[in-house]
């Protein structure tokens, strides 16, 4: 760890990425609290995201339960991407040759840090703002519930549309068979009669 770096970090050694990448996705999410930099990894189309979410979780997961930090005050403080061994191999070219193909991997380290007490209450104040109010799992839980129950019931209602207007005073049921054994009882009837 470097030593003017302060916080809980994670490393992860010998990624097959190589620095440059890797680099390009950390510049994006250096110095933003953790559900901002969740969401820009969630959208970035980059091959490094990925690798680059795991390690934030993984450091997320290290100050929770080693230094006892609330993961909803948390931003990532630094981030960066040494480079690790490379591989050389070779790429068949014309006329008999070879040329170098190096396979660089990198080392990545995440530090999370608890933001300062004036960026966490403008912070606290954007999230309200914005309608989320530092949502806990309750809270998302009674929105997940509602949501659900307005699909619900505007897939119950979709099933009572209709192209025309009536009544909803009778029944939608089958009609009954009685009528239809009638009218073959008297055509049962007609034709013994027409042949007597």
């Amino acid at each position: 760890m470097r030593s003017d770096v302060q916080g809980t970090q994670a490393t992860l050694s010998h990624c097959g990425i190589a620095p440059n990448k890797v680099r390009a996705v950390l510049g994006l999410i250096r110095g933003l609290s953790i559900d901002e930099a969740r969401d820009v990894l969630q959208f970035c189309e980059r091959g490094a995201a990925e690798e680059i979410g795991k390690l934030l979780n993984s450091a997320i997961a290290n100050a929770e339960h080693n230094d006892h930090l609330d993961p909803e005050e948390l931003f990532v403080s630094a981030c960066w991407a040494d480079e690790g061994p490379t591989a050389k191999r070779w790429r068949p070219r014309a006329r008999g040759r070879a040329t170098k193909i190096r396979k660089r991997t990198s080392h990545i380290t995440i530090v999370v840090d608890r933001m300062p007490d004036e960026a966490l209450e403008l912070h606290r104040a954007r999230s309200e703002r914005r309608g989320g109010g530092g949502a806990t799992q309750a809270n998302r839980a009674r929105r997940r519930a509602a949501s659900r129950a307005a699909e619900a019931q505007a897939e119950h209602n979709h099933d009572h549309d209709h192209d025309h207007d009536h009544d909803h005073d009778h029944d939608h049921s089958e009609p009954e068979e009685a009528p239809v054994a009638e009218s073959a009882e008297s055509e049962v009837e007609e034709t013994t009669e027409a042949s007597e």
